[in-house]
């Protein structure tokens, strides 16, 4: 397929997703080098049944990275979707909602599409991203975590950054991050993005291809009456395994409940496109 019947089928793709907004003036076709995205309303609140998609596309051999500035939304009931390409469910790469800042994100190929749905009752303030268009050389910037630190300052290929946190709180997951040669004569980065956890802190949403989760204080004795709820969020497809390296509970009265569910697909507007 060339560019342009590409640019064309994306086009009347997204006519057709502006027409199903349900009045809302959100969407479309994003390009040129870098720009910004909000969703309807912003820093007012979002409507109600907002149904919004938007596909950022650049050249071929060029890549896109997309910032959050701000991010509020209803947890797990507004969510926005990102797919690494077109948007279909093989191509999903993150779903996002809640009141923490996402990380960055960087596309493998030449589209990046963000899918913005919003349920009938309560919003928040919304949220706006910047995308910047990057050149395949570049795993791009992986962007600062809440309450951690970012060493480095170069992203290219082979060059390597690493996280810290600050006091008080503990590093979850990879330190040290390198940029590596990706499928397709890209590049990524080897691992995802750390994250930091206070000291002694019950529960939280763990993301990431692994980690690690222990009970408050661990391997001290845990502390009376605590009630503590960790989620592990995986994508579509993909499988959880728990494996235990130590368990030792008051037997009767002290409980670890573990259950799962398949989360639901939330971007219905995936129109095959030729």
């Amino acid at each position: 397929m060339t560019a342009w019947r590409k640019f064309k089928s994306l086009l009347i793709f997204c006519a057709g997703l502006l027409t199903a907004a349900q009045g809302q003036n959100c969407g479309g076709l994003v390009q040129g080098p870098n720009g910004t995205i909000e969703s309807p309303g912003f820093p007012h609140g979002y409507p109600n049944y907002a149904n919004c998609t938007w596909i950022i596309i650049t050249g071929e051999r060029n890549r896109i990275q997309l910032s959050f500035h701000t991010f509020a939304l209803e947890e797990d009931f507004d969510i926005l979707s990102i797919y690494d390409g077109q948007p279909q469910q093989g191509n999903l790469k993150v779903r996002l909602s809640g009141f923490q800042l996402p990380s960055s994100i960087v596309s493998t190929g030449s589209i990046l599409t963000l899918c913005f749905t919003t349920d009938f009752a309560v919003s928040a303030q919304g949220f706006r991203a910047i995308y910047e268009v990057l050149p395949s050389h570049t795993c791009g910037n992986p962007g600062e975590i809440p309450k951690g630190v970012l060493h480095g300052t170069r992203f290219n290929i082979g060059d390597k950054i690493r996280y810290s946190c600050i006091s008080g709180y503990i590093l979850e997951g990879h330190a040290m991050l390198t940029c590596i040669v990706s499928p397709g004569n890209g590049a990524s980065w080897d691992f995802p993005v750390p994250f930091c956890r206070a000291e002694g802190a019950c529960g939280g949403t763990l993301r990431g291809t692994s980690g690690t989760i222990a009970s408050p204080h661990f391997p001290s004795e845990y502390e009376n009456n605590a009630d503590c709820t960790w989620t592990i969020l995986a994508e579509p497809g993909d499988t959880i395994a728990l494996v235990f390296t130590d368990f030792q509970l008051e037997e009767g009265y002290d409980f670890l409940e573990i259950s799962g569910t398949e989360a639901p697909s939330i971007c219905y507007n995936d129109i095959e496109t030729t």
